[in-house]
């Protein structure tokens, strides 16, 4: 089965210094959006300096050579335009967008905020005090703290289970000079992707990239040392929490594999109410208001998560009828259940599809992990070639691996055994 494409599909071009340039034709809006792309994210971080991408994304935002915070926003704003920002494991994401007519104006904005930041000394002891609030959020999240712990589980010391935001003591102690370093060291032609929706013409677009772009070094790709899985249990109790939190699963291949088939699994045990997981977790034994499985596949590394939230006292039931579906995958997909996540996924990738940001970012990770980009019927295609035998054996080499479990929240003693017990199946 196939879909027609979107109307354009994305044009590619490279510049001589390794810069990558997508340009997505979109004559029939009225807006536009302009994404910087690097390939530097927390897997890529020393673990001294863990958290220190996400510092420079905030940070990147409060001064350059020409402008100052305010004008930084003030110039965005002026043009009725937004300014978007995110570090994740494998990438750093800048982001505008506005009106189409002036899509080639967020380029050179973009560039200024991404090549010359100047970290002043005031805005970065305040923006300190920013981030070691967020960090507090973040910790004080159970869901937050069950993936850290979770990452950790897959992954041990591993630069891919390193958080993005980094610990509290890291932020505490990076300097402007850290900063500027890294950028240095990460921010280089062959690392970054400059990405253009608009209705534009495209060698104007090329021209603009080519001016705010083209005379950055070019450097060396980044690479991540291979993810070797532990498979591990952990638990926290968190004081204050009412529930216990459940992420059950393991690791799959990353994103340069081209591999679906850990996709469409997920989404033939979790997806929609109909499928096994809510009809057995929430339908049948009411053992939790949200359950849900994910599969996340990145450059650096890929894992399939169930994500469930219970009362204390059901934790155990919880994870045993979690682990009975793996088992019982790895005997047996249903077709029914095959066809209907397919379709799910399906509908996913197709409205994704009508997202220029979205598409701008997907280009911008096939580029790092294959060099080109997918065509949107390949990717489709992919995913309708999964068969049910594919399906069940990934879910025997999940259980065959050695399946990760993490616990938070109201969990009780002995939560790690009995999660170990569970396991079992």
């Amino acid at each position: 089965m196939t879909a027609r494409p979107p109307p354009d599909e994305p044009v590619v071009a490279r510049l001589r210094n390794g810069v990558h340039v997508v340009h997505l034709p979109t004559p029939q809006r009225a807006t536009a959006c302009a994404s910087v792309f690097v390939r530097s994210g927390s897997a890529h971080e020393p673990r001294t300096l863990n958290g220190i991408g996400h510092f420079i994304e905030h940070m990147a935002f409060k001064g350059t050579t020409t402008r100052d915070a305010r004008r930084i926003n003030l110039d965005a704003e002026r043009l009725g335009a937004e300014v978007l920002a995110h570090t994740d494991k494998d990438h750093t994401a800048f982001q505008m967008r506005g009106l189409a007519e002036h899509a080639l104006d967020f380029v050179r904005m973009l560039a200024d905020i991404v090549r010359r930041p100047t970290f002043p000394a005031d805005e970065l002891e305040r923006e300190r005090q920013v981030l070691l609030h967020e960090f507090a959020e973040v910790d004080d999240d159970p869901m937050d703290t069950a993936y850290r712990l979770f990452d950790h589980a897959c992954f041990g010391l591993h630069p891919a289970a390193q958080p993005v935001i980094g610990t509290r003591a890291h932020i505490e102690r990076i300097t402007r000079a850290d900063l500027l370093g890294y950028v240095q060291r990460q921010y280089s032609g062959a690392n970054v992707v400059v990405g253009v929706a608009a209705d534009a013409d495209p060698a104007a677009v090329l021209r603009a990239v080519d001016a705010a772009f083209g005379d950055m070094a070019e450097g060396a790709a980044h690479t991540v040392a291979a993810t070797p899985y532990r498979g591990d249990v952990r638990t926290r109790a968190l004081s204050g929490s009412n529930q216990a939190h459940l992420l059950i699963g393991g690791a799959l291949p990353p994103l340069a594999a081209d591999d679906a088939t850990g996709t469409v699994a997920a989404a033939v045990l979790g997806e929609g109410m109909s499928s096994p997981l809510l009809l057995r977790v929430r339908e049948q034994r009411a053992l939790a208001y949200h359950a849900t499985c994910a599969a996340d596949v990145l450059d650096v590394c890929g894992q399939f998560v169930v994500e469930a939230s219970t009362a204390p006292e059901g934790l155990d039931d919880c994870a045993r009828e979690v682990a009975a579906l793996l088992h019982a995958h790895a005997r047996r997909v249903d077709p029914v259940d095959l066809e209907r996540a397919q379709r799910q996924l399906r509908v996913r990738r197709l409205r994704a599809a009508e997202k220029p940001l979205q598409r701008l970012e997907d280009a911008a990770l096939d580029l790092f992990s294959f060099g080109r980009v997918r065509t949107l019927d390949e990717q489709l295609e992919r995913l309708d070639a999964v068969g049910a035998d594919a399906v069940r054996a990934q879910f025997e080499r999940l259980i065959a691996d050695g399946l990760s479990a993490v616990a938070v929240g109201h969990v009780g003693r002995a939560a790690g055994e009995r999660l170990r017990n569970a396991l079992k199946g």
